[in-house]
């Protein structure tokens, strides 16, 4: 299993560490070179390991702050490259003798990239929505000490007894009863239409207007339902001549005899 062939079956937007990198055999952004590296585009045995490293600390010197993430990221990403190019530089016969071949290590370390690409994209949206129900989490914190031994005469109230008792009395009224009248009820159904385009079948052709003659909207969209589900079993097919032209209906070949039959 090649490198480039495992790449091609897995894909996903890659953006893991911000480091720009100029390198002999590459220059550009370092999840680039990763993307190159496993479309075989760029040879592994070719690629500094260690000017990454140097590059990497002296990003993090340039920016005088260290993220943990963004350097837990790089430690896991250099380090699955060193394994991938130990195993590349191995001789043939000797790698008979490893668990895994460099077409499986580059499928593991592919499977790396796409994990923690995931496991951003959770943590993002788990900060969007913590972010968003920021205005509605409630503190739990005990009552303060001067209320915890205050005597009832002392006690002073917060809202006006009408207040409340409005305030209870408007949970106590029903609201309104929701209108559904204008909810078409069915009339008819997709059972009921289907027999009935069977029987218009039995005398080979006939039209869509003819099947829902005097029927209303609702029969008219079962009708059609019907006609659709009889034309996805091959039972039946339709012509039309022009846009809001009349449709007729004929019994698929091979199907009139059974029918009648």
């Amino acid at each position: 299993m090649s490198i480039a062939a495992t790449a091609s079956r897995r894909r996903a937007p890659l953006r893991l560490v911000d480091l720009e990198l100029d390198l002999e055999v590459f220059a550009g952004p370092f999840d680039l070179l990763l993307t190159l590296v496993l479309r075989e585009e760029v040879d592994l045995l070719e690629v500094d390991l260690a000017d990454v490293v140097i590059s990497y600390v002296d990003h993090l010197e340039s920016r005088g702050e260290l993220d943990l993430e963004a350097a837990t990221e790089f430690l896991v990403l250099i380090t699955a490259l060193l394994e991938l190019k130990s195993r590349l530089m191995l001789p043939g016969e000797e790698l008979e003798e490893l668990e895994l071949d460099p077409g499986e290590a580059a499928a593991e370390l592919l499977a790396r990239l796409l994990d923690a690409h995931r496991y951003r994209s959770a943590a993002h949206h788990l900060g969007e929505l913590l972010r968003a129900q920021s205005g509605f989490r409630f503190r739990s914190a005990p009552l303060p000490p001067e209320l915890r031994r205050a005597a009832l005469p002392i006690a002073e109230a917060v809202y006006e007894p009408e207040r409340l008792a409005q305030a209870i009395g408007s949970l106590l009224v029903l609201p309104q009863e929701v209108d559904v009248r204008h909810i078409p009820v069915p009339k008819v159904s997709v059972a009921e239409r289907l027999a009935h385009l069977r029987m218009l079948l039995r005398r080979g052709s006939f039209s869509f207007d003819e099947a829902v003659a005097g029927a209303d909207r609702v029969t008219v969209a079962v009708t059609l339902f019907s006609l659709l589900e009889l034309y996805k079993q091959g039972e039946l097919t339709w012509a039309q001549e022009a846009p809001f032209a009349d449709i007729q209906v004929q019994a698929a070949p091979g199907r009139l005899g059974e029918r009648v039959a």
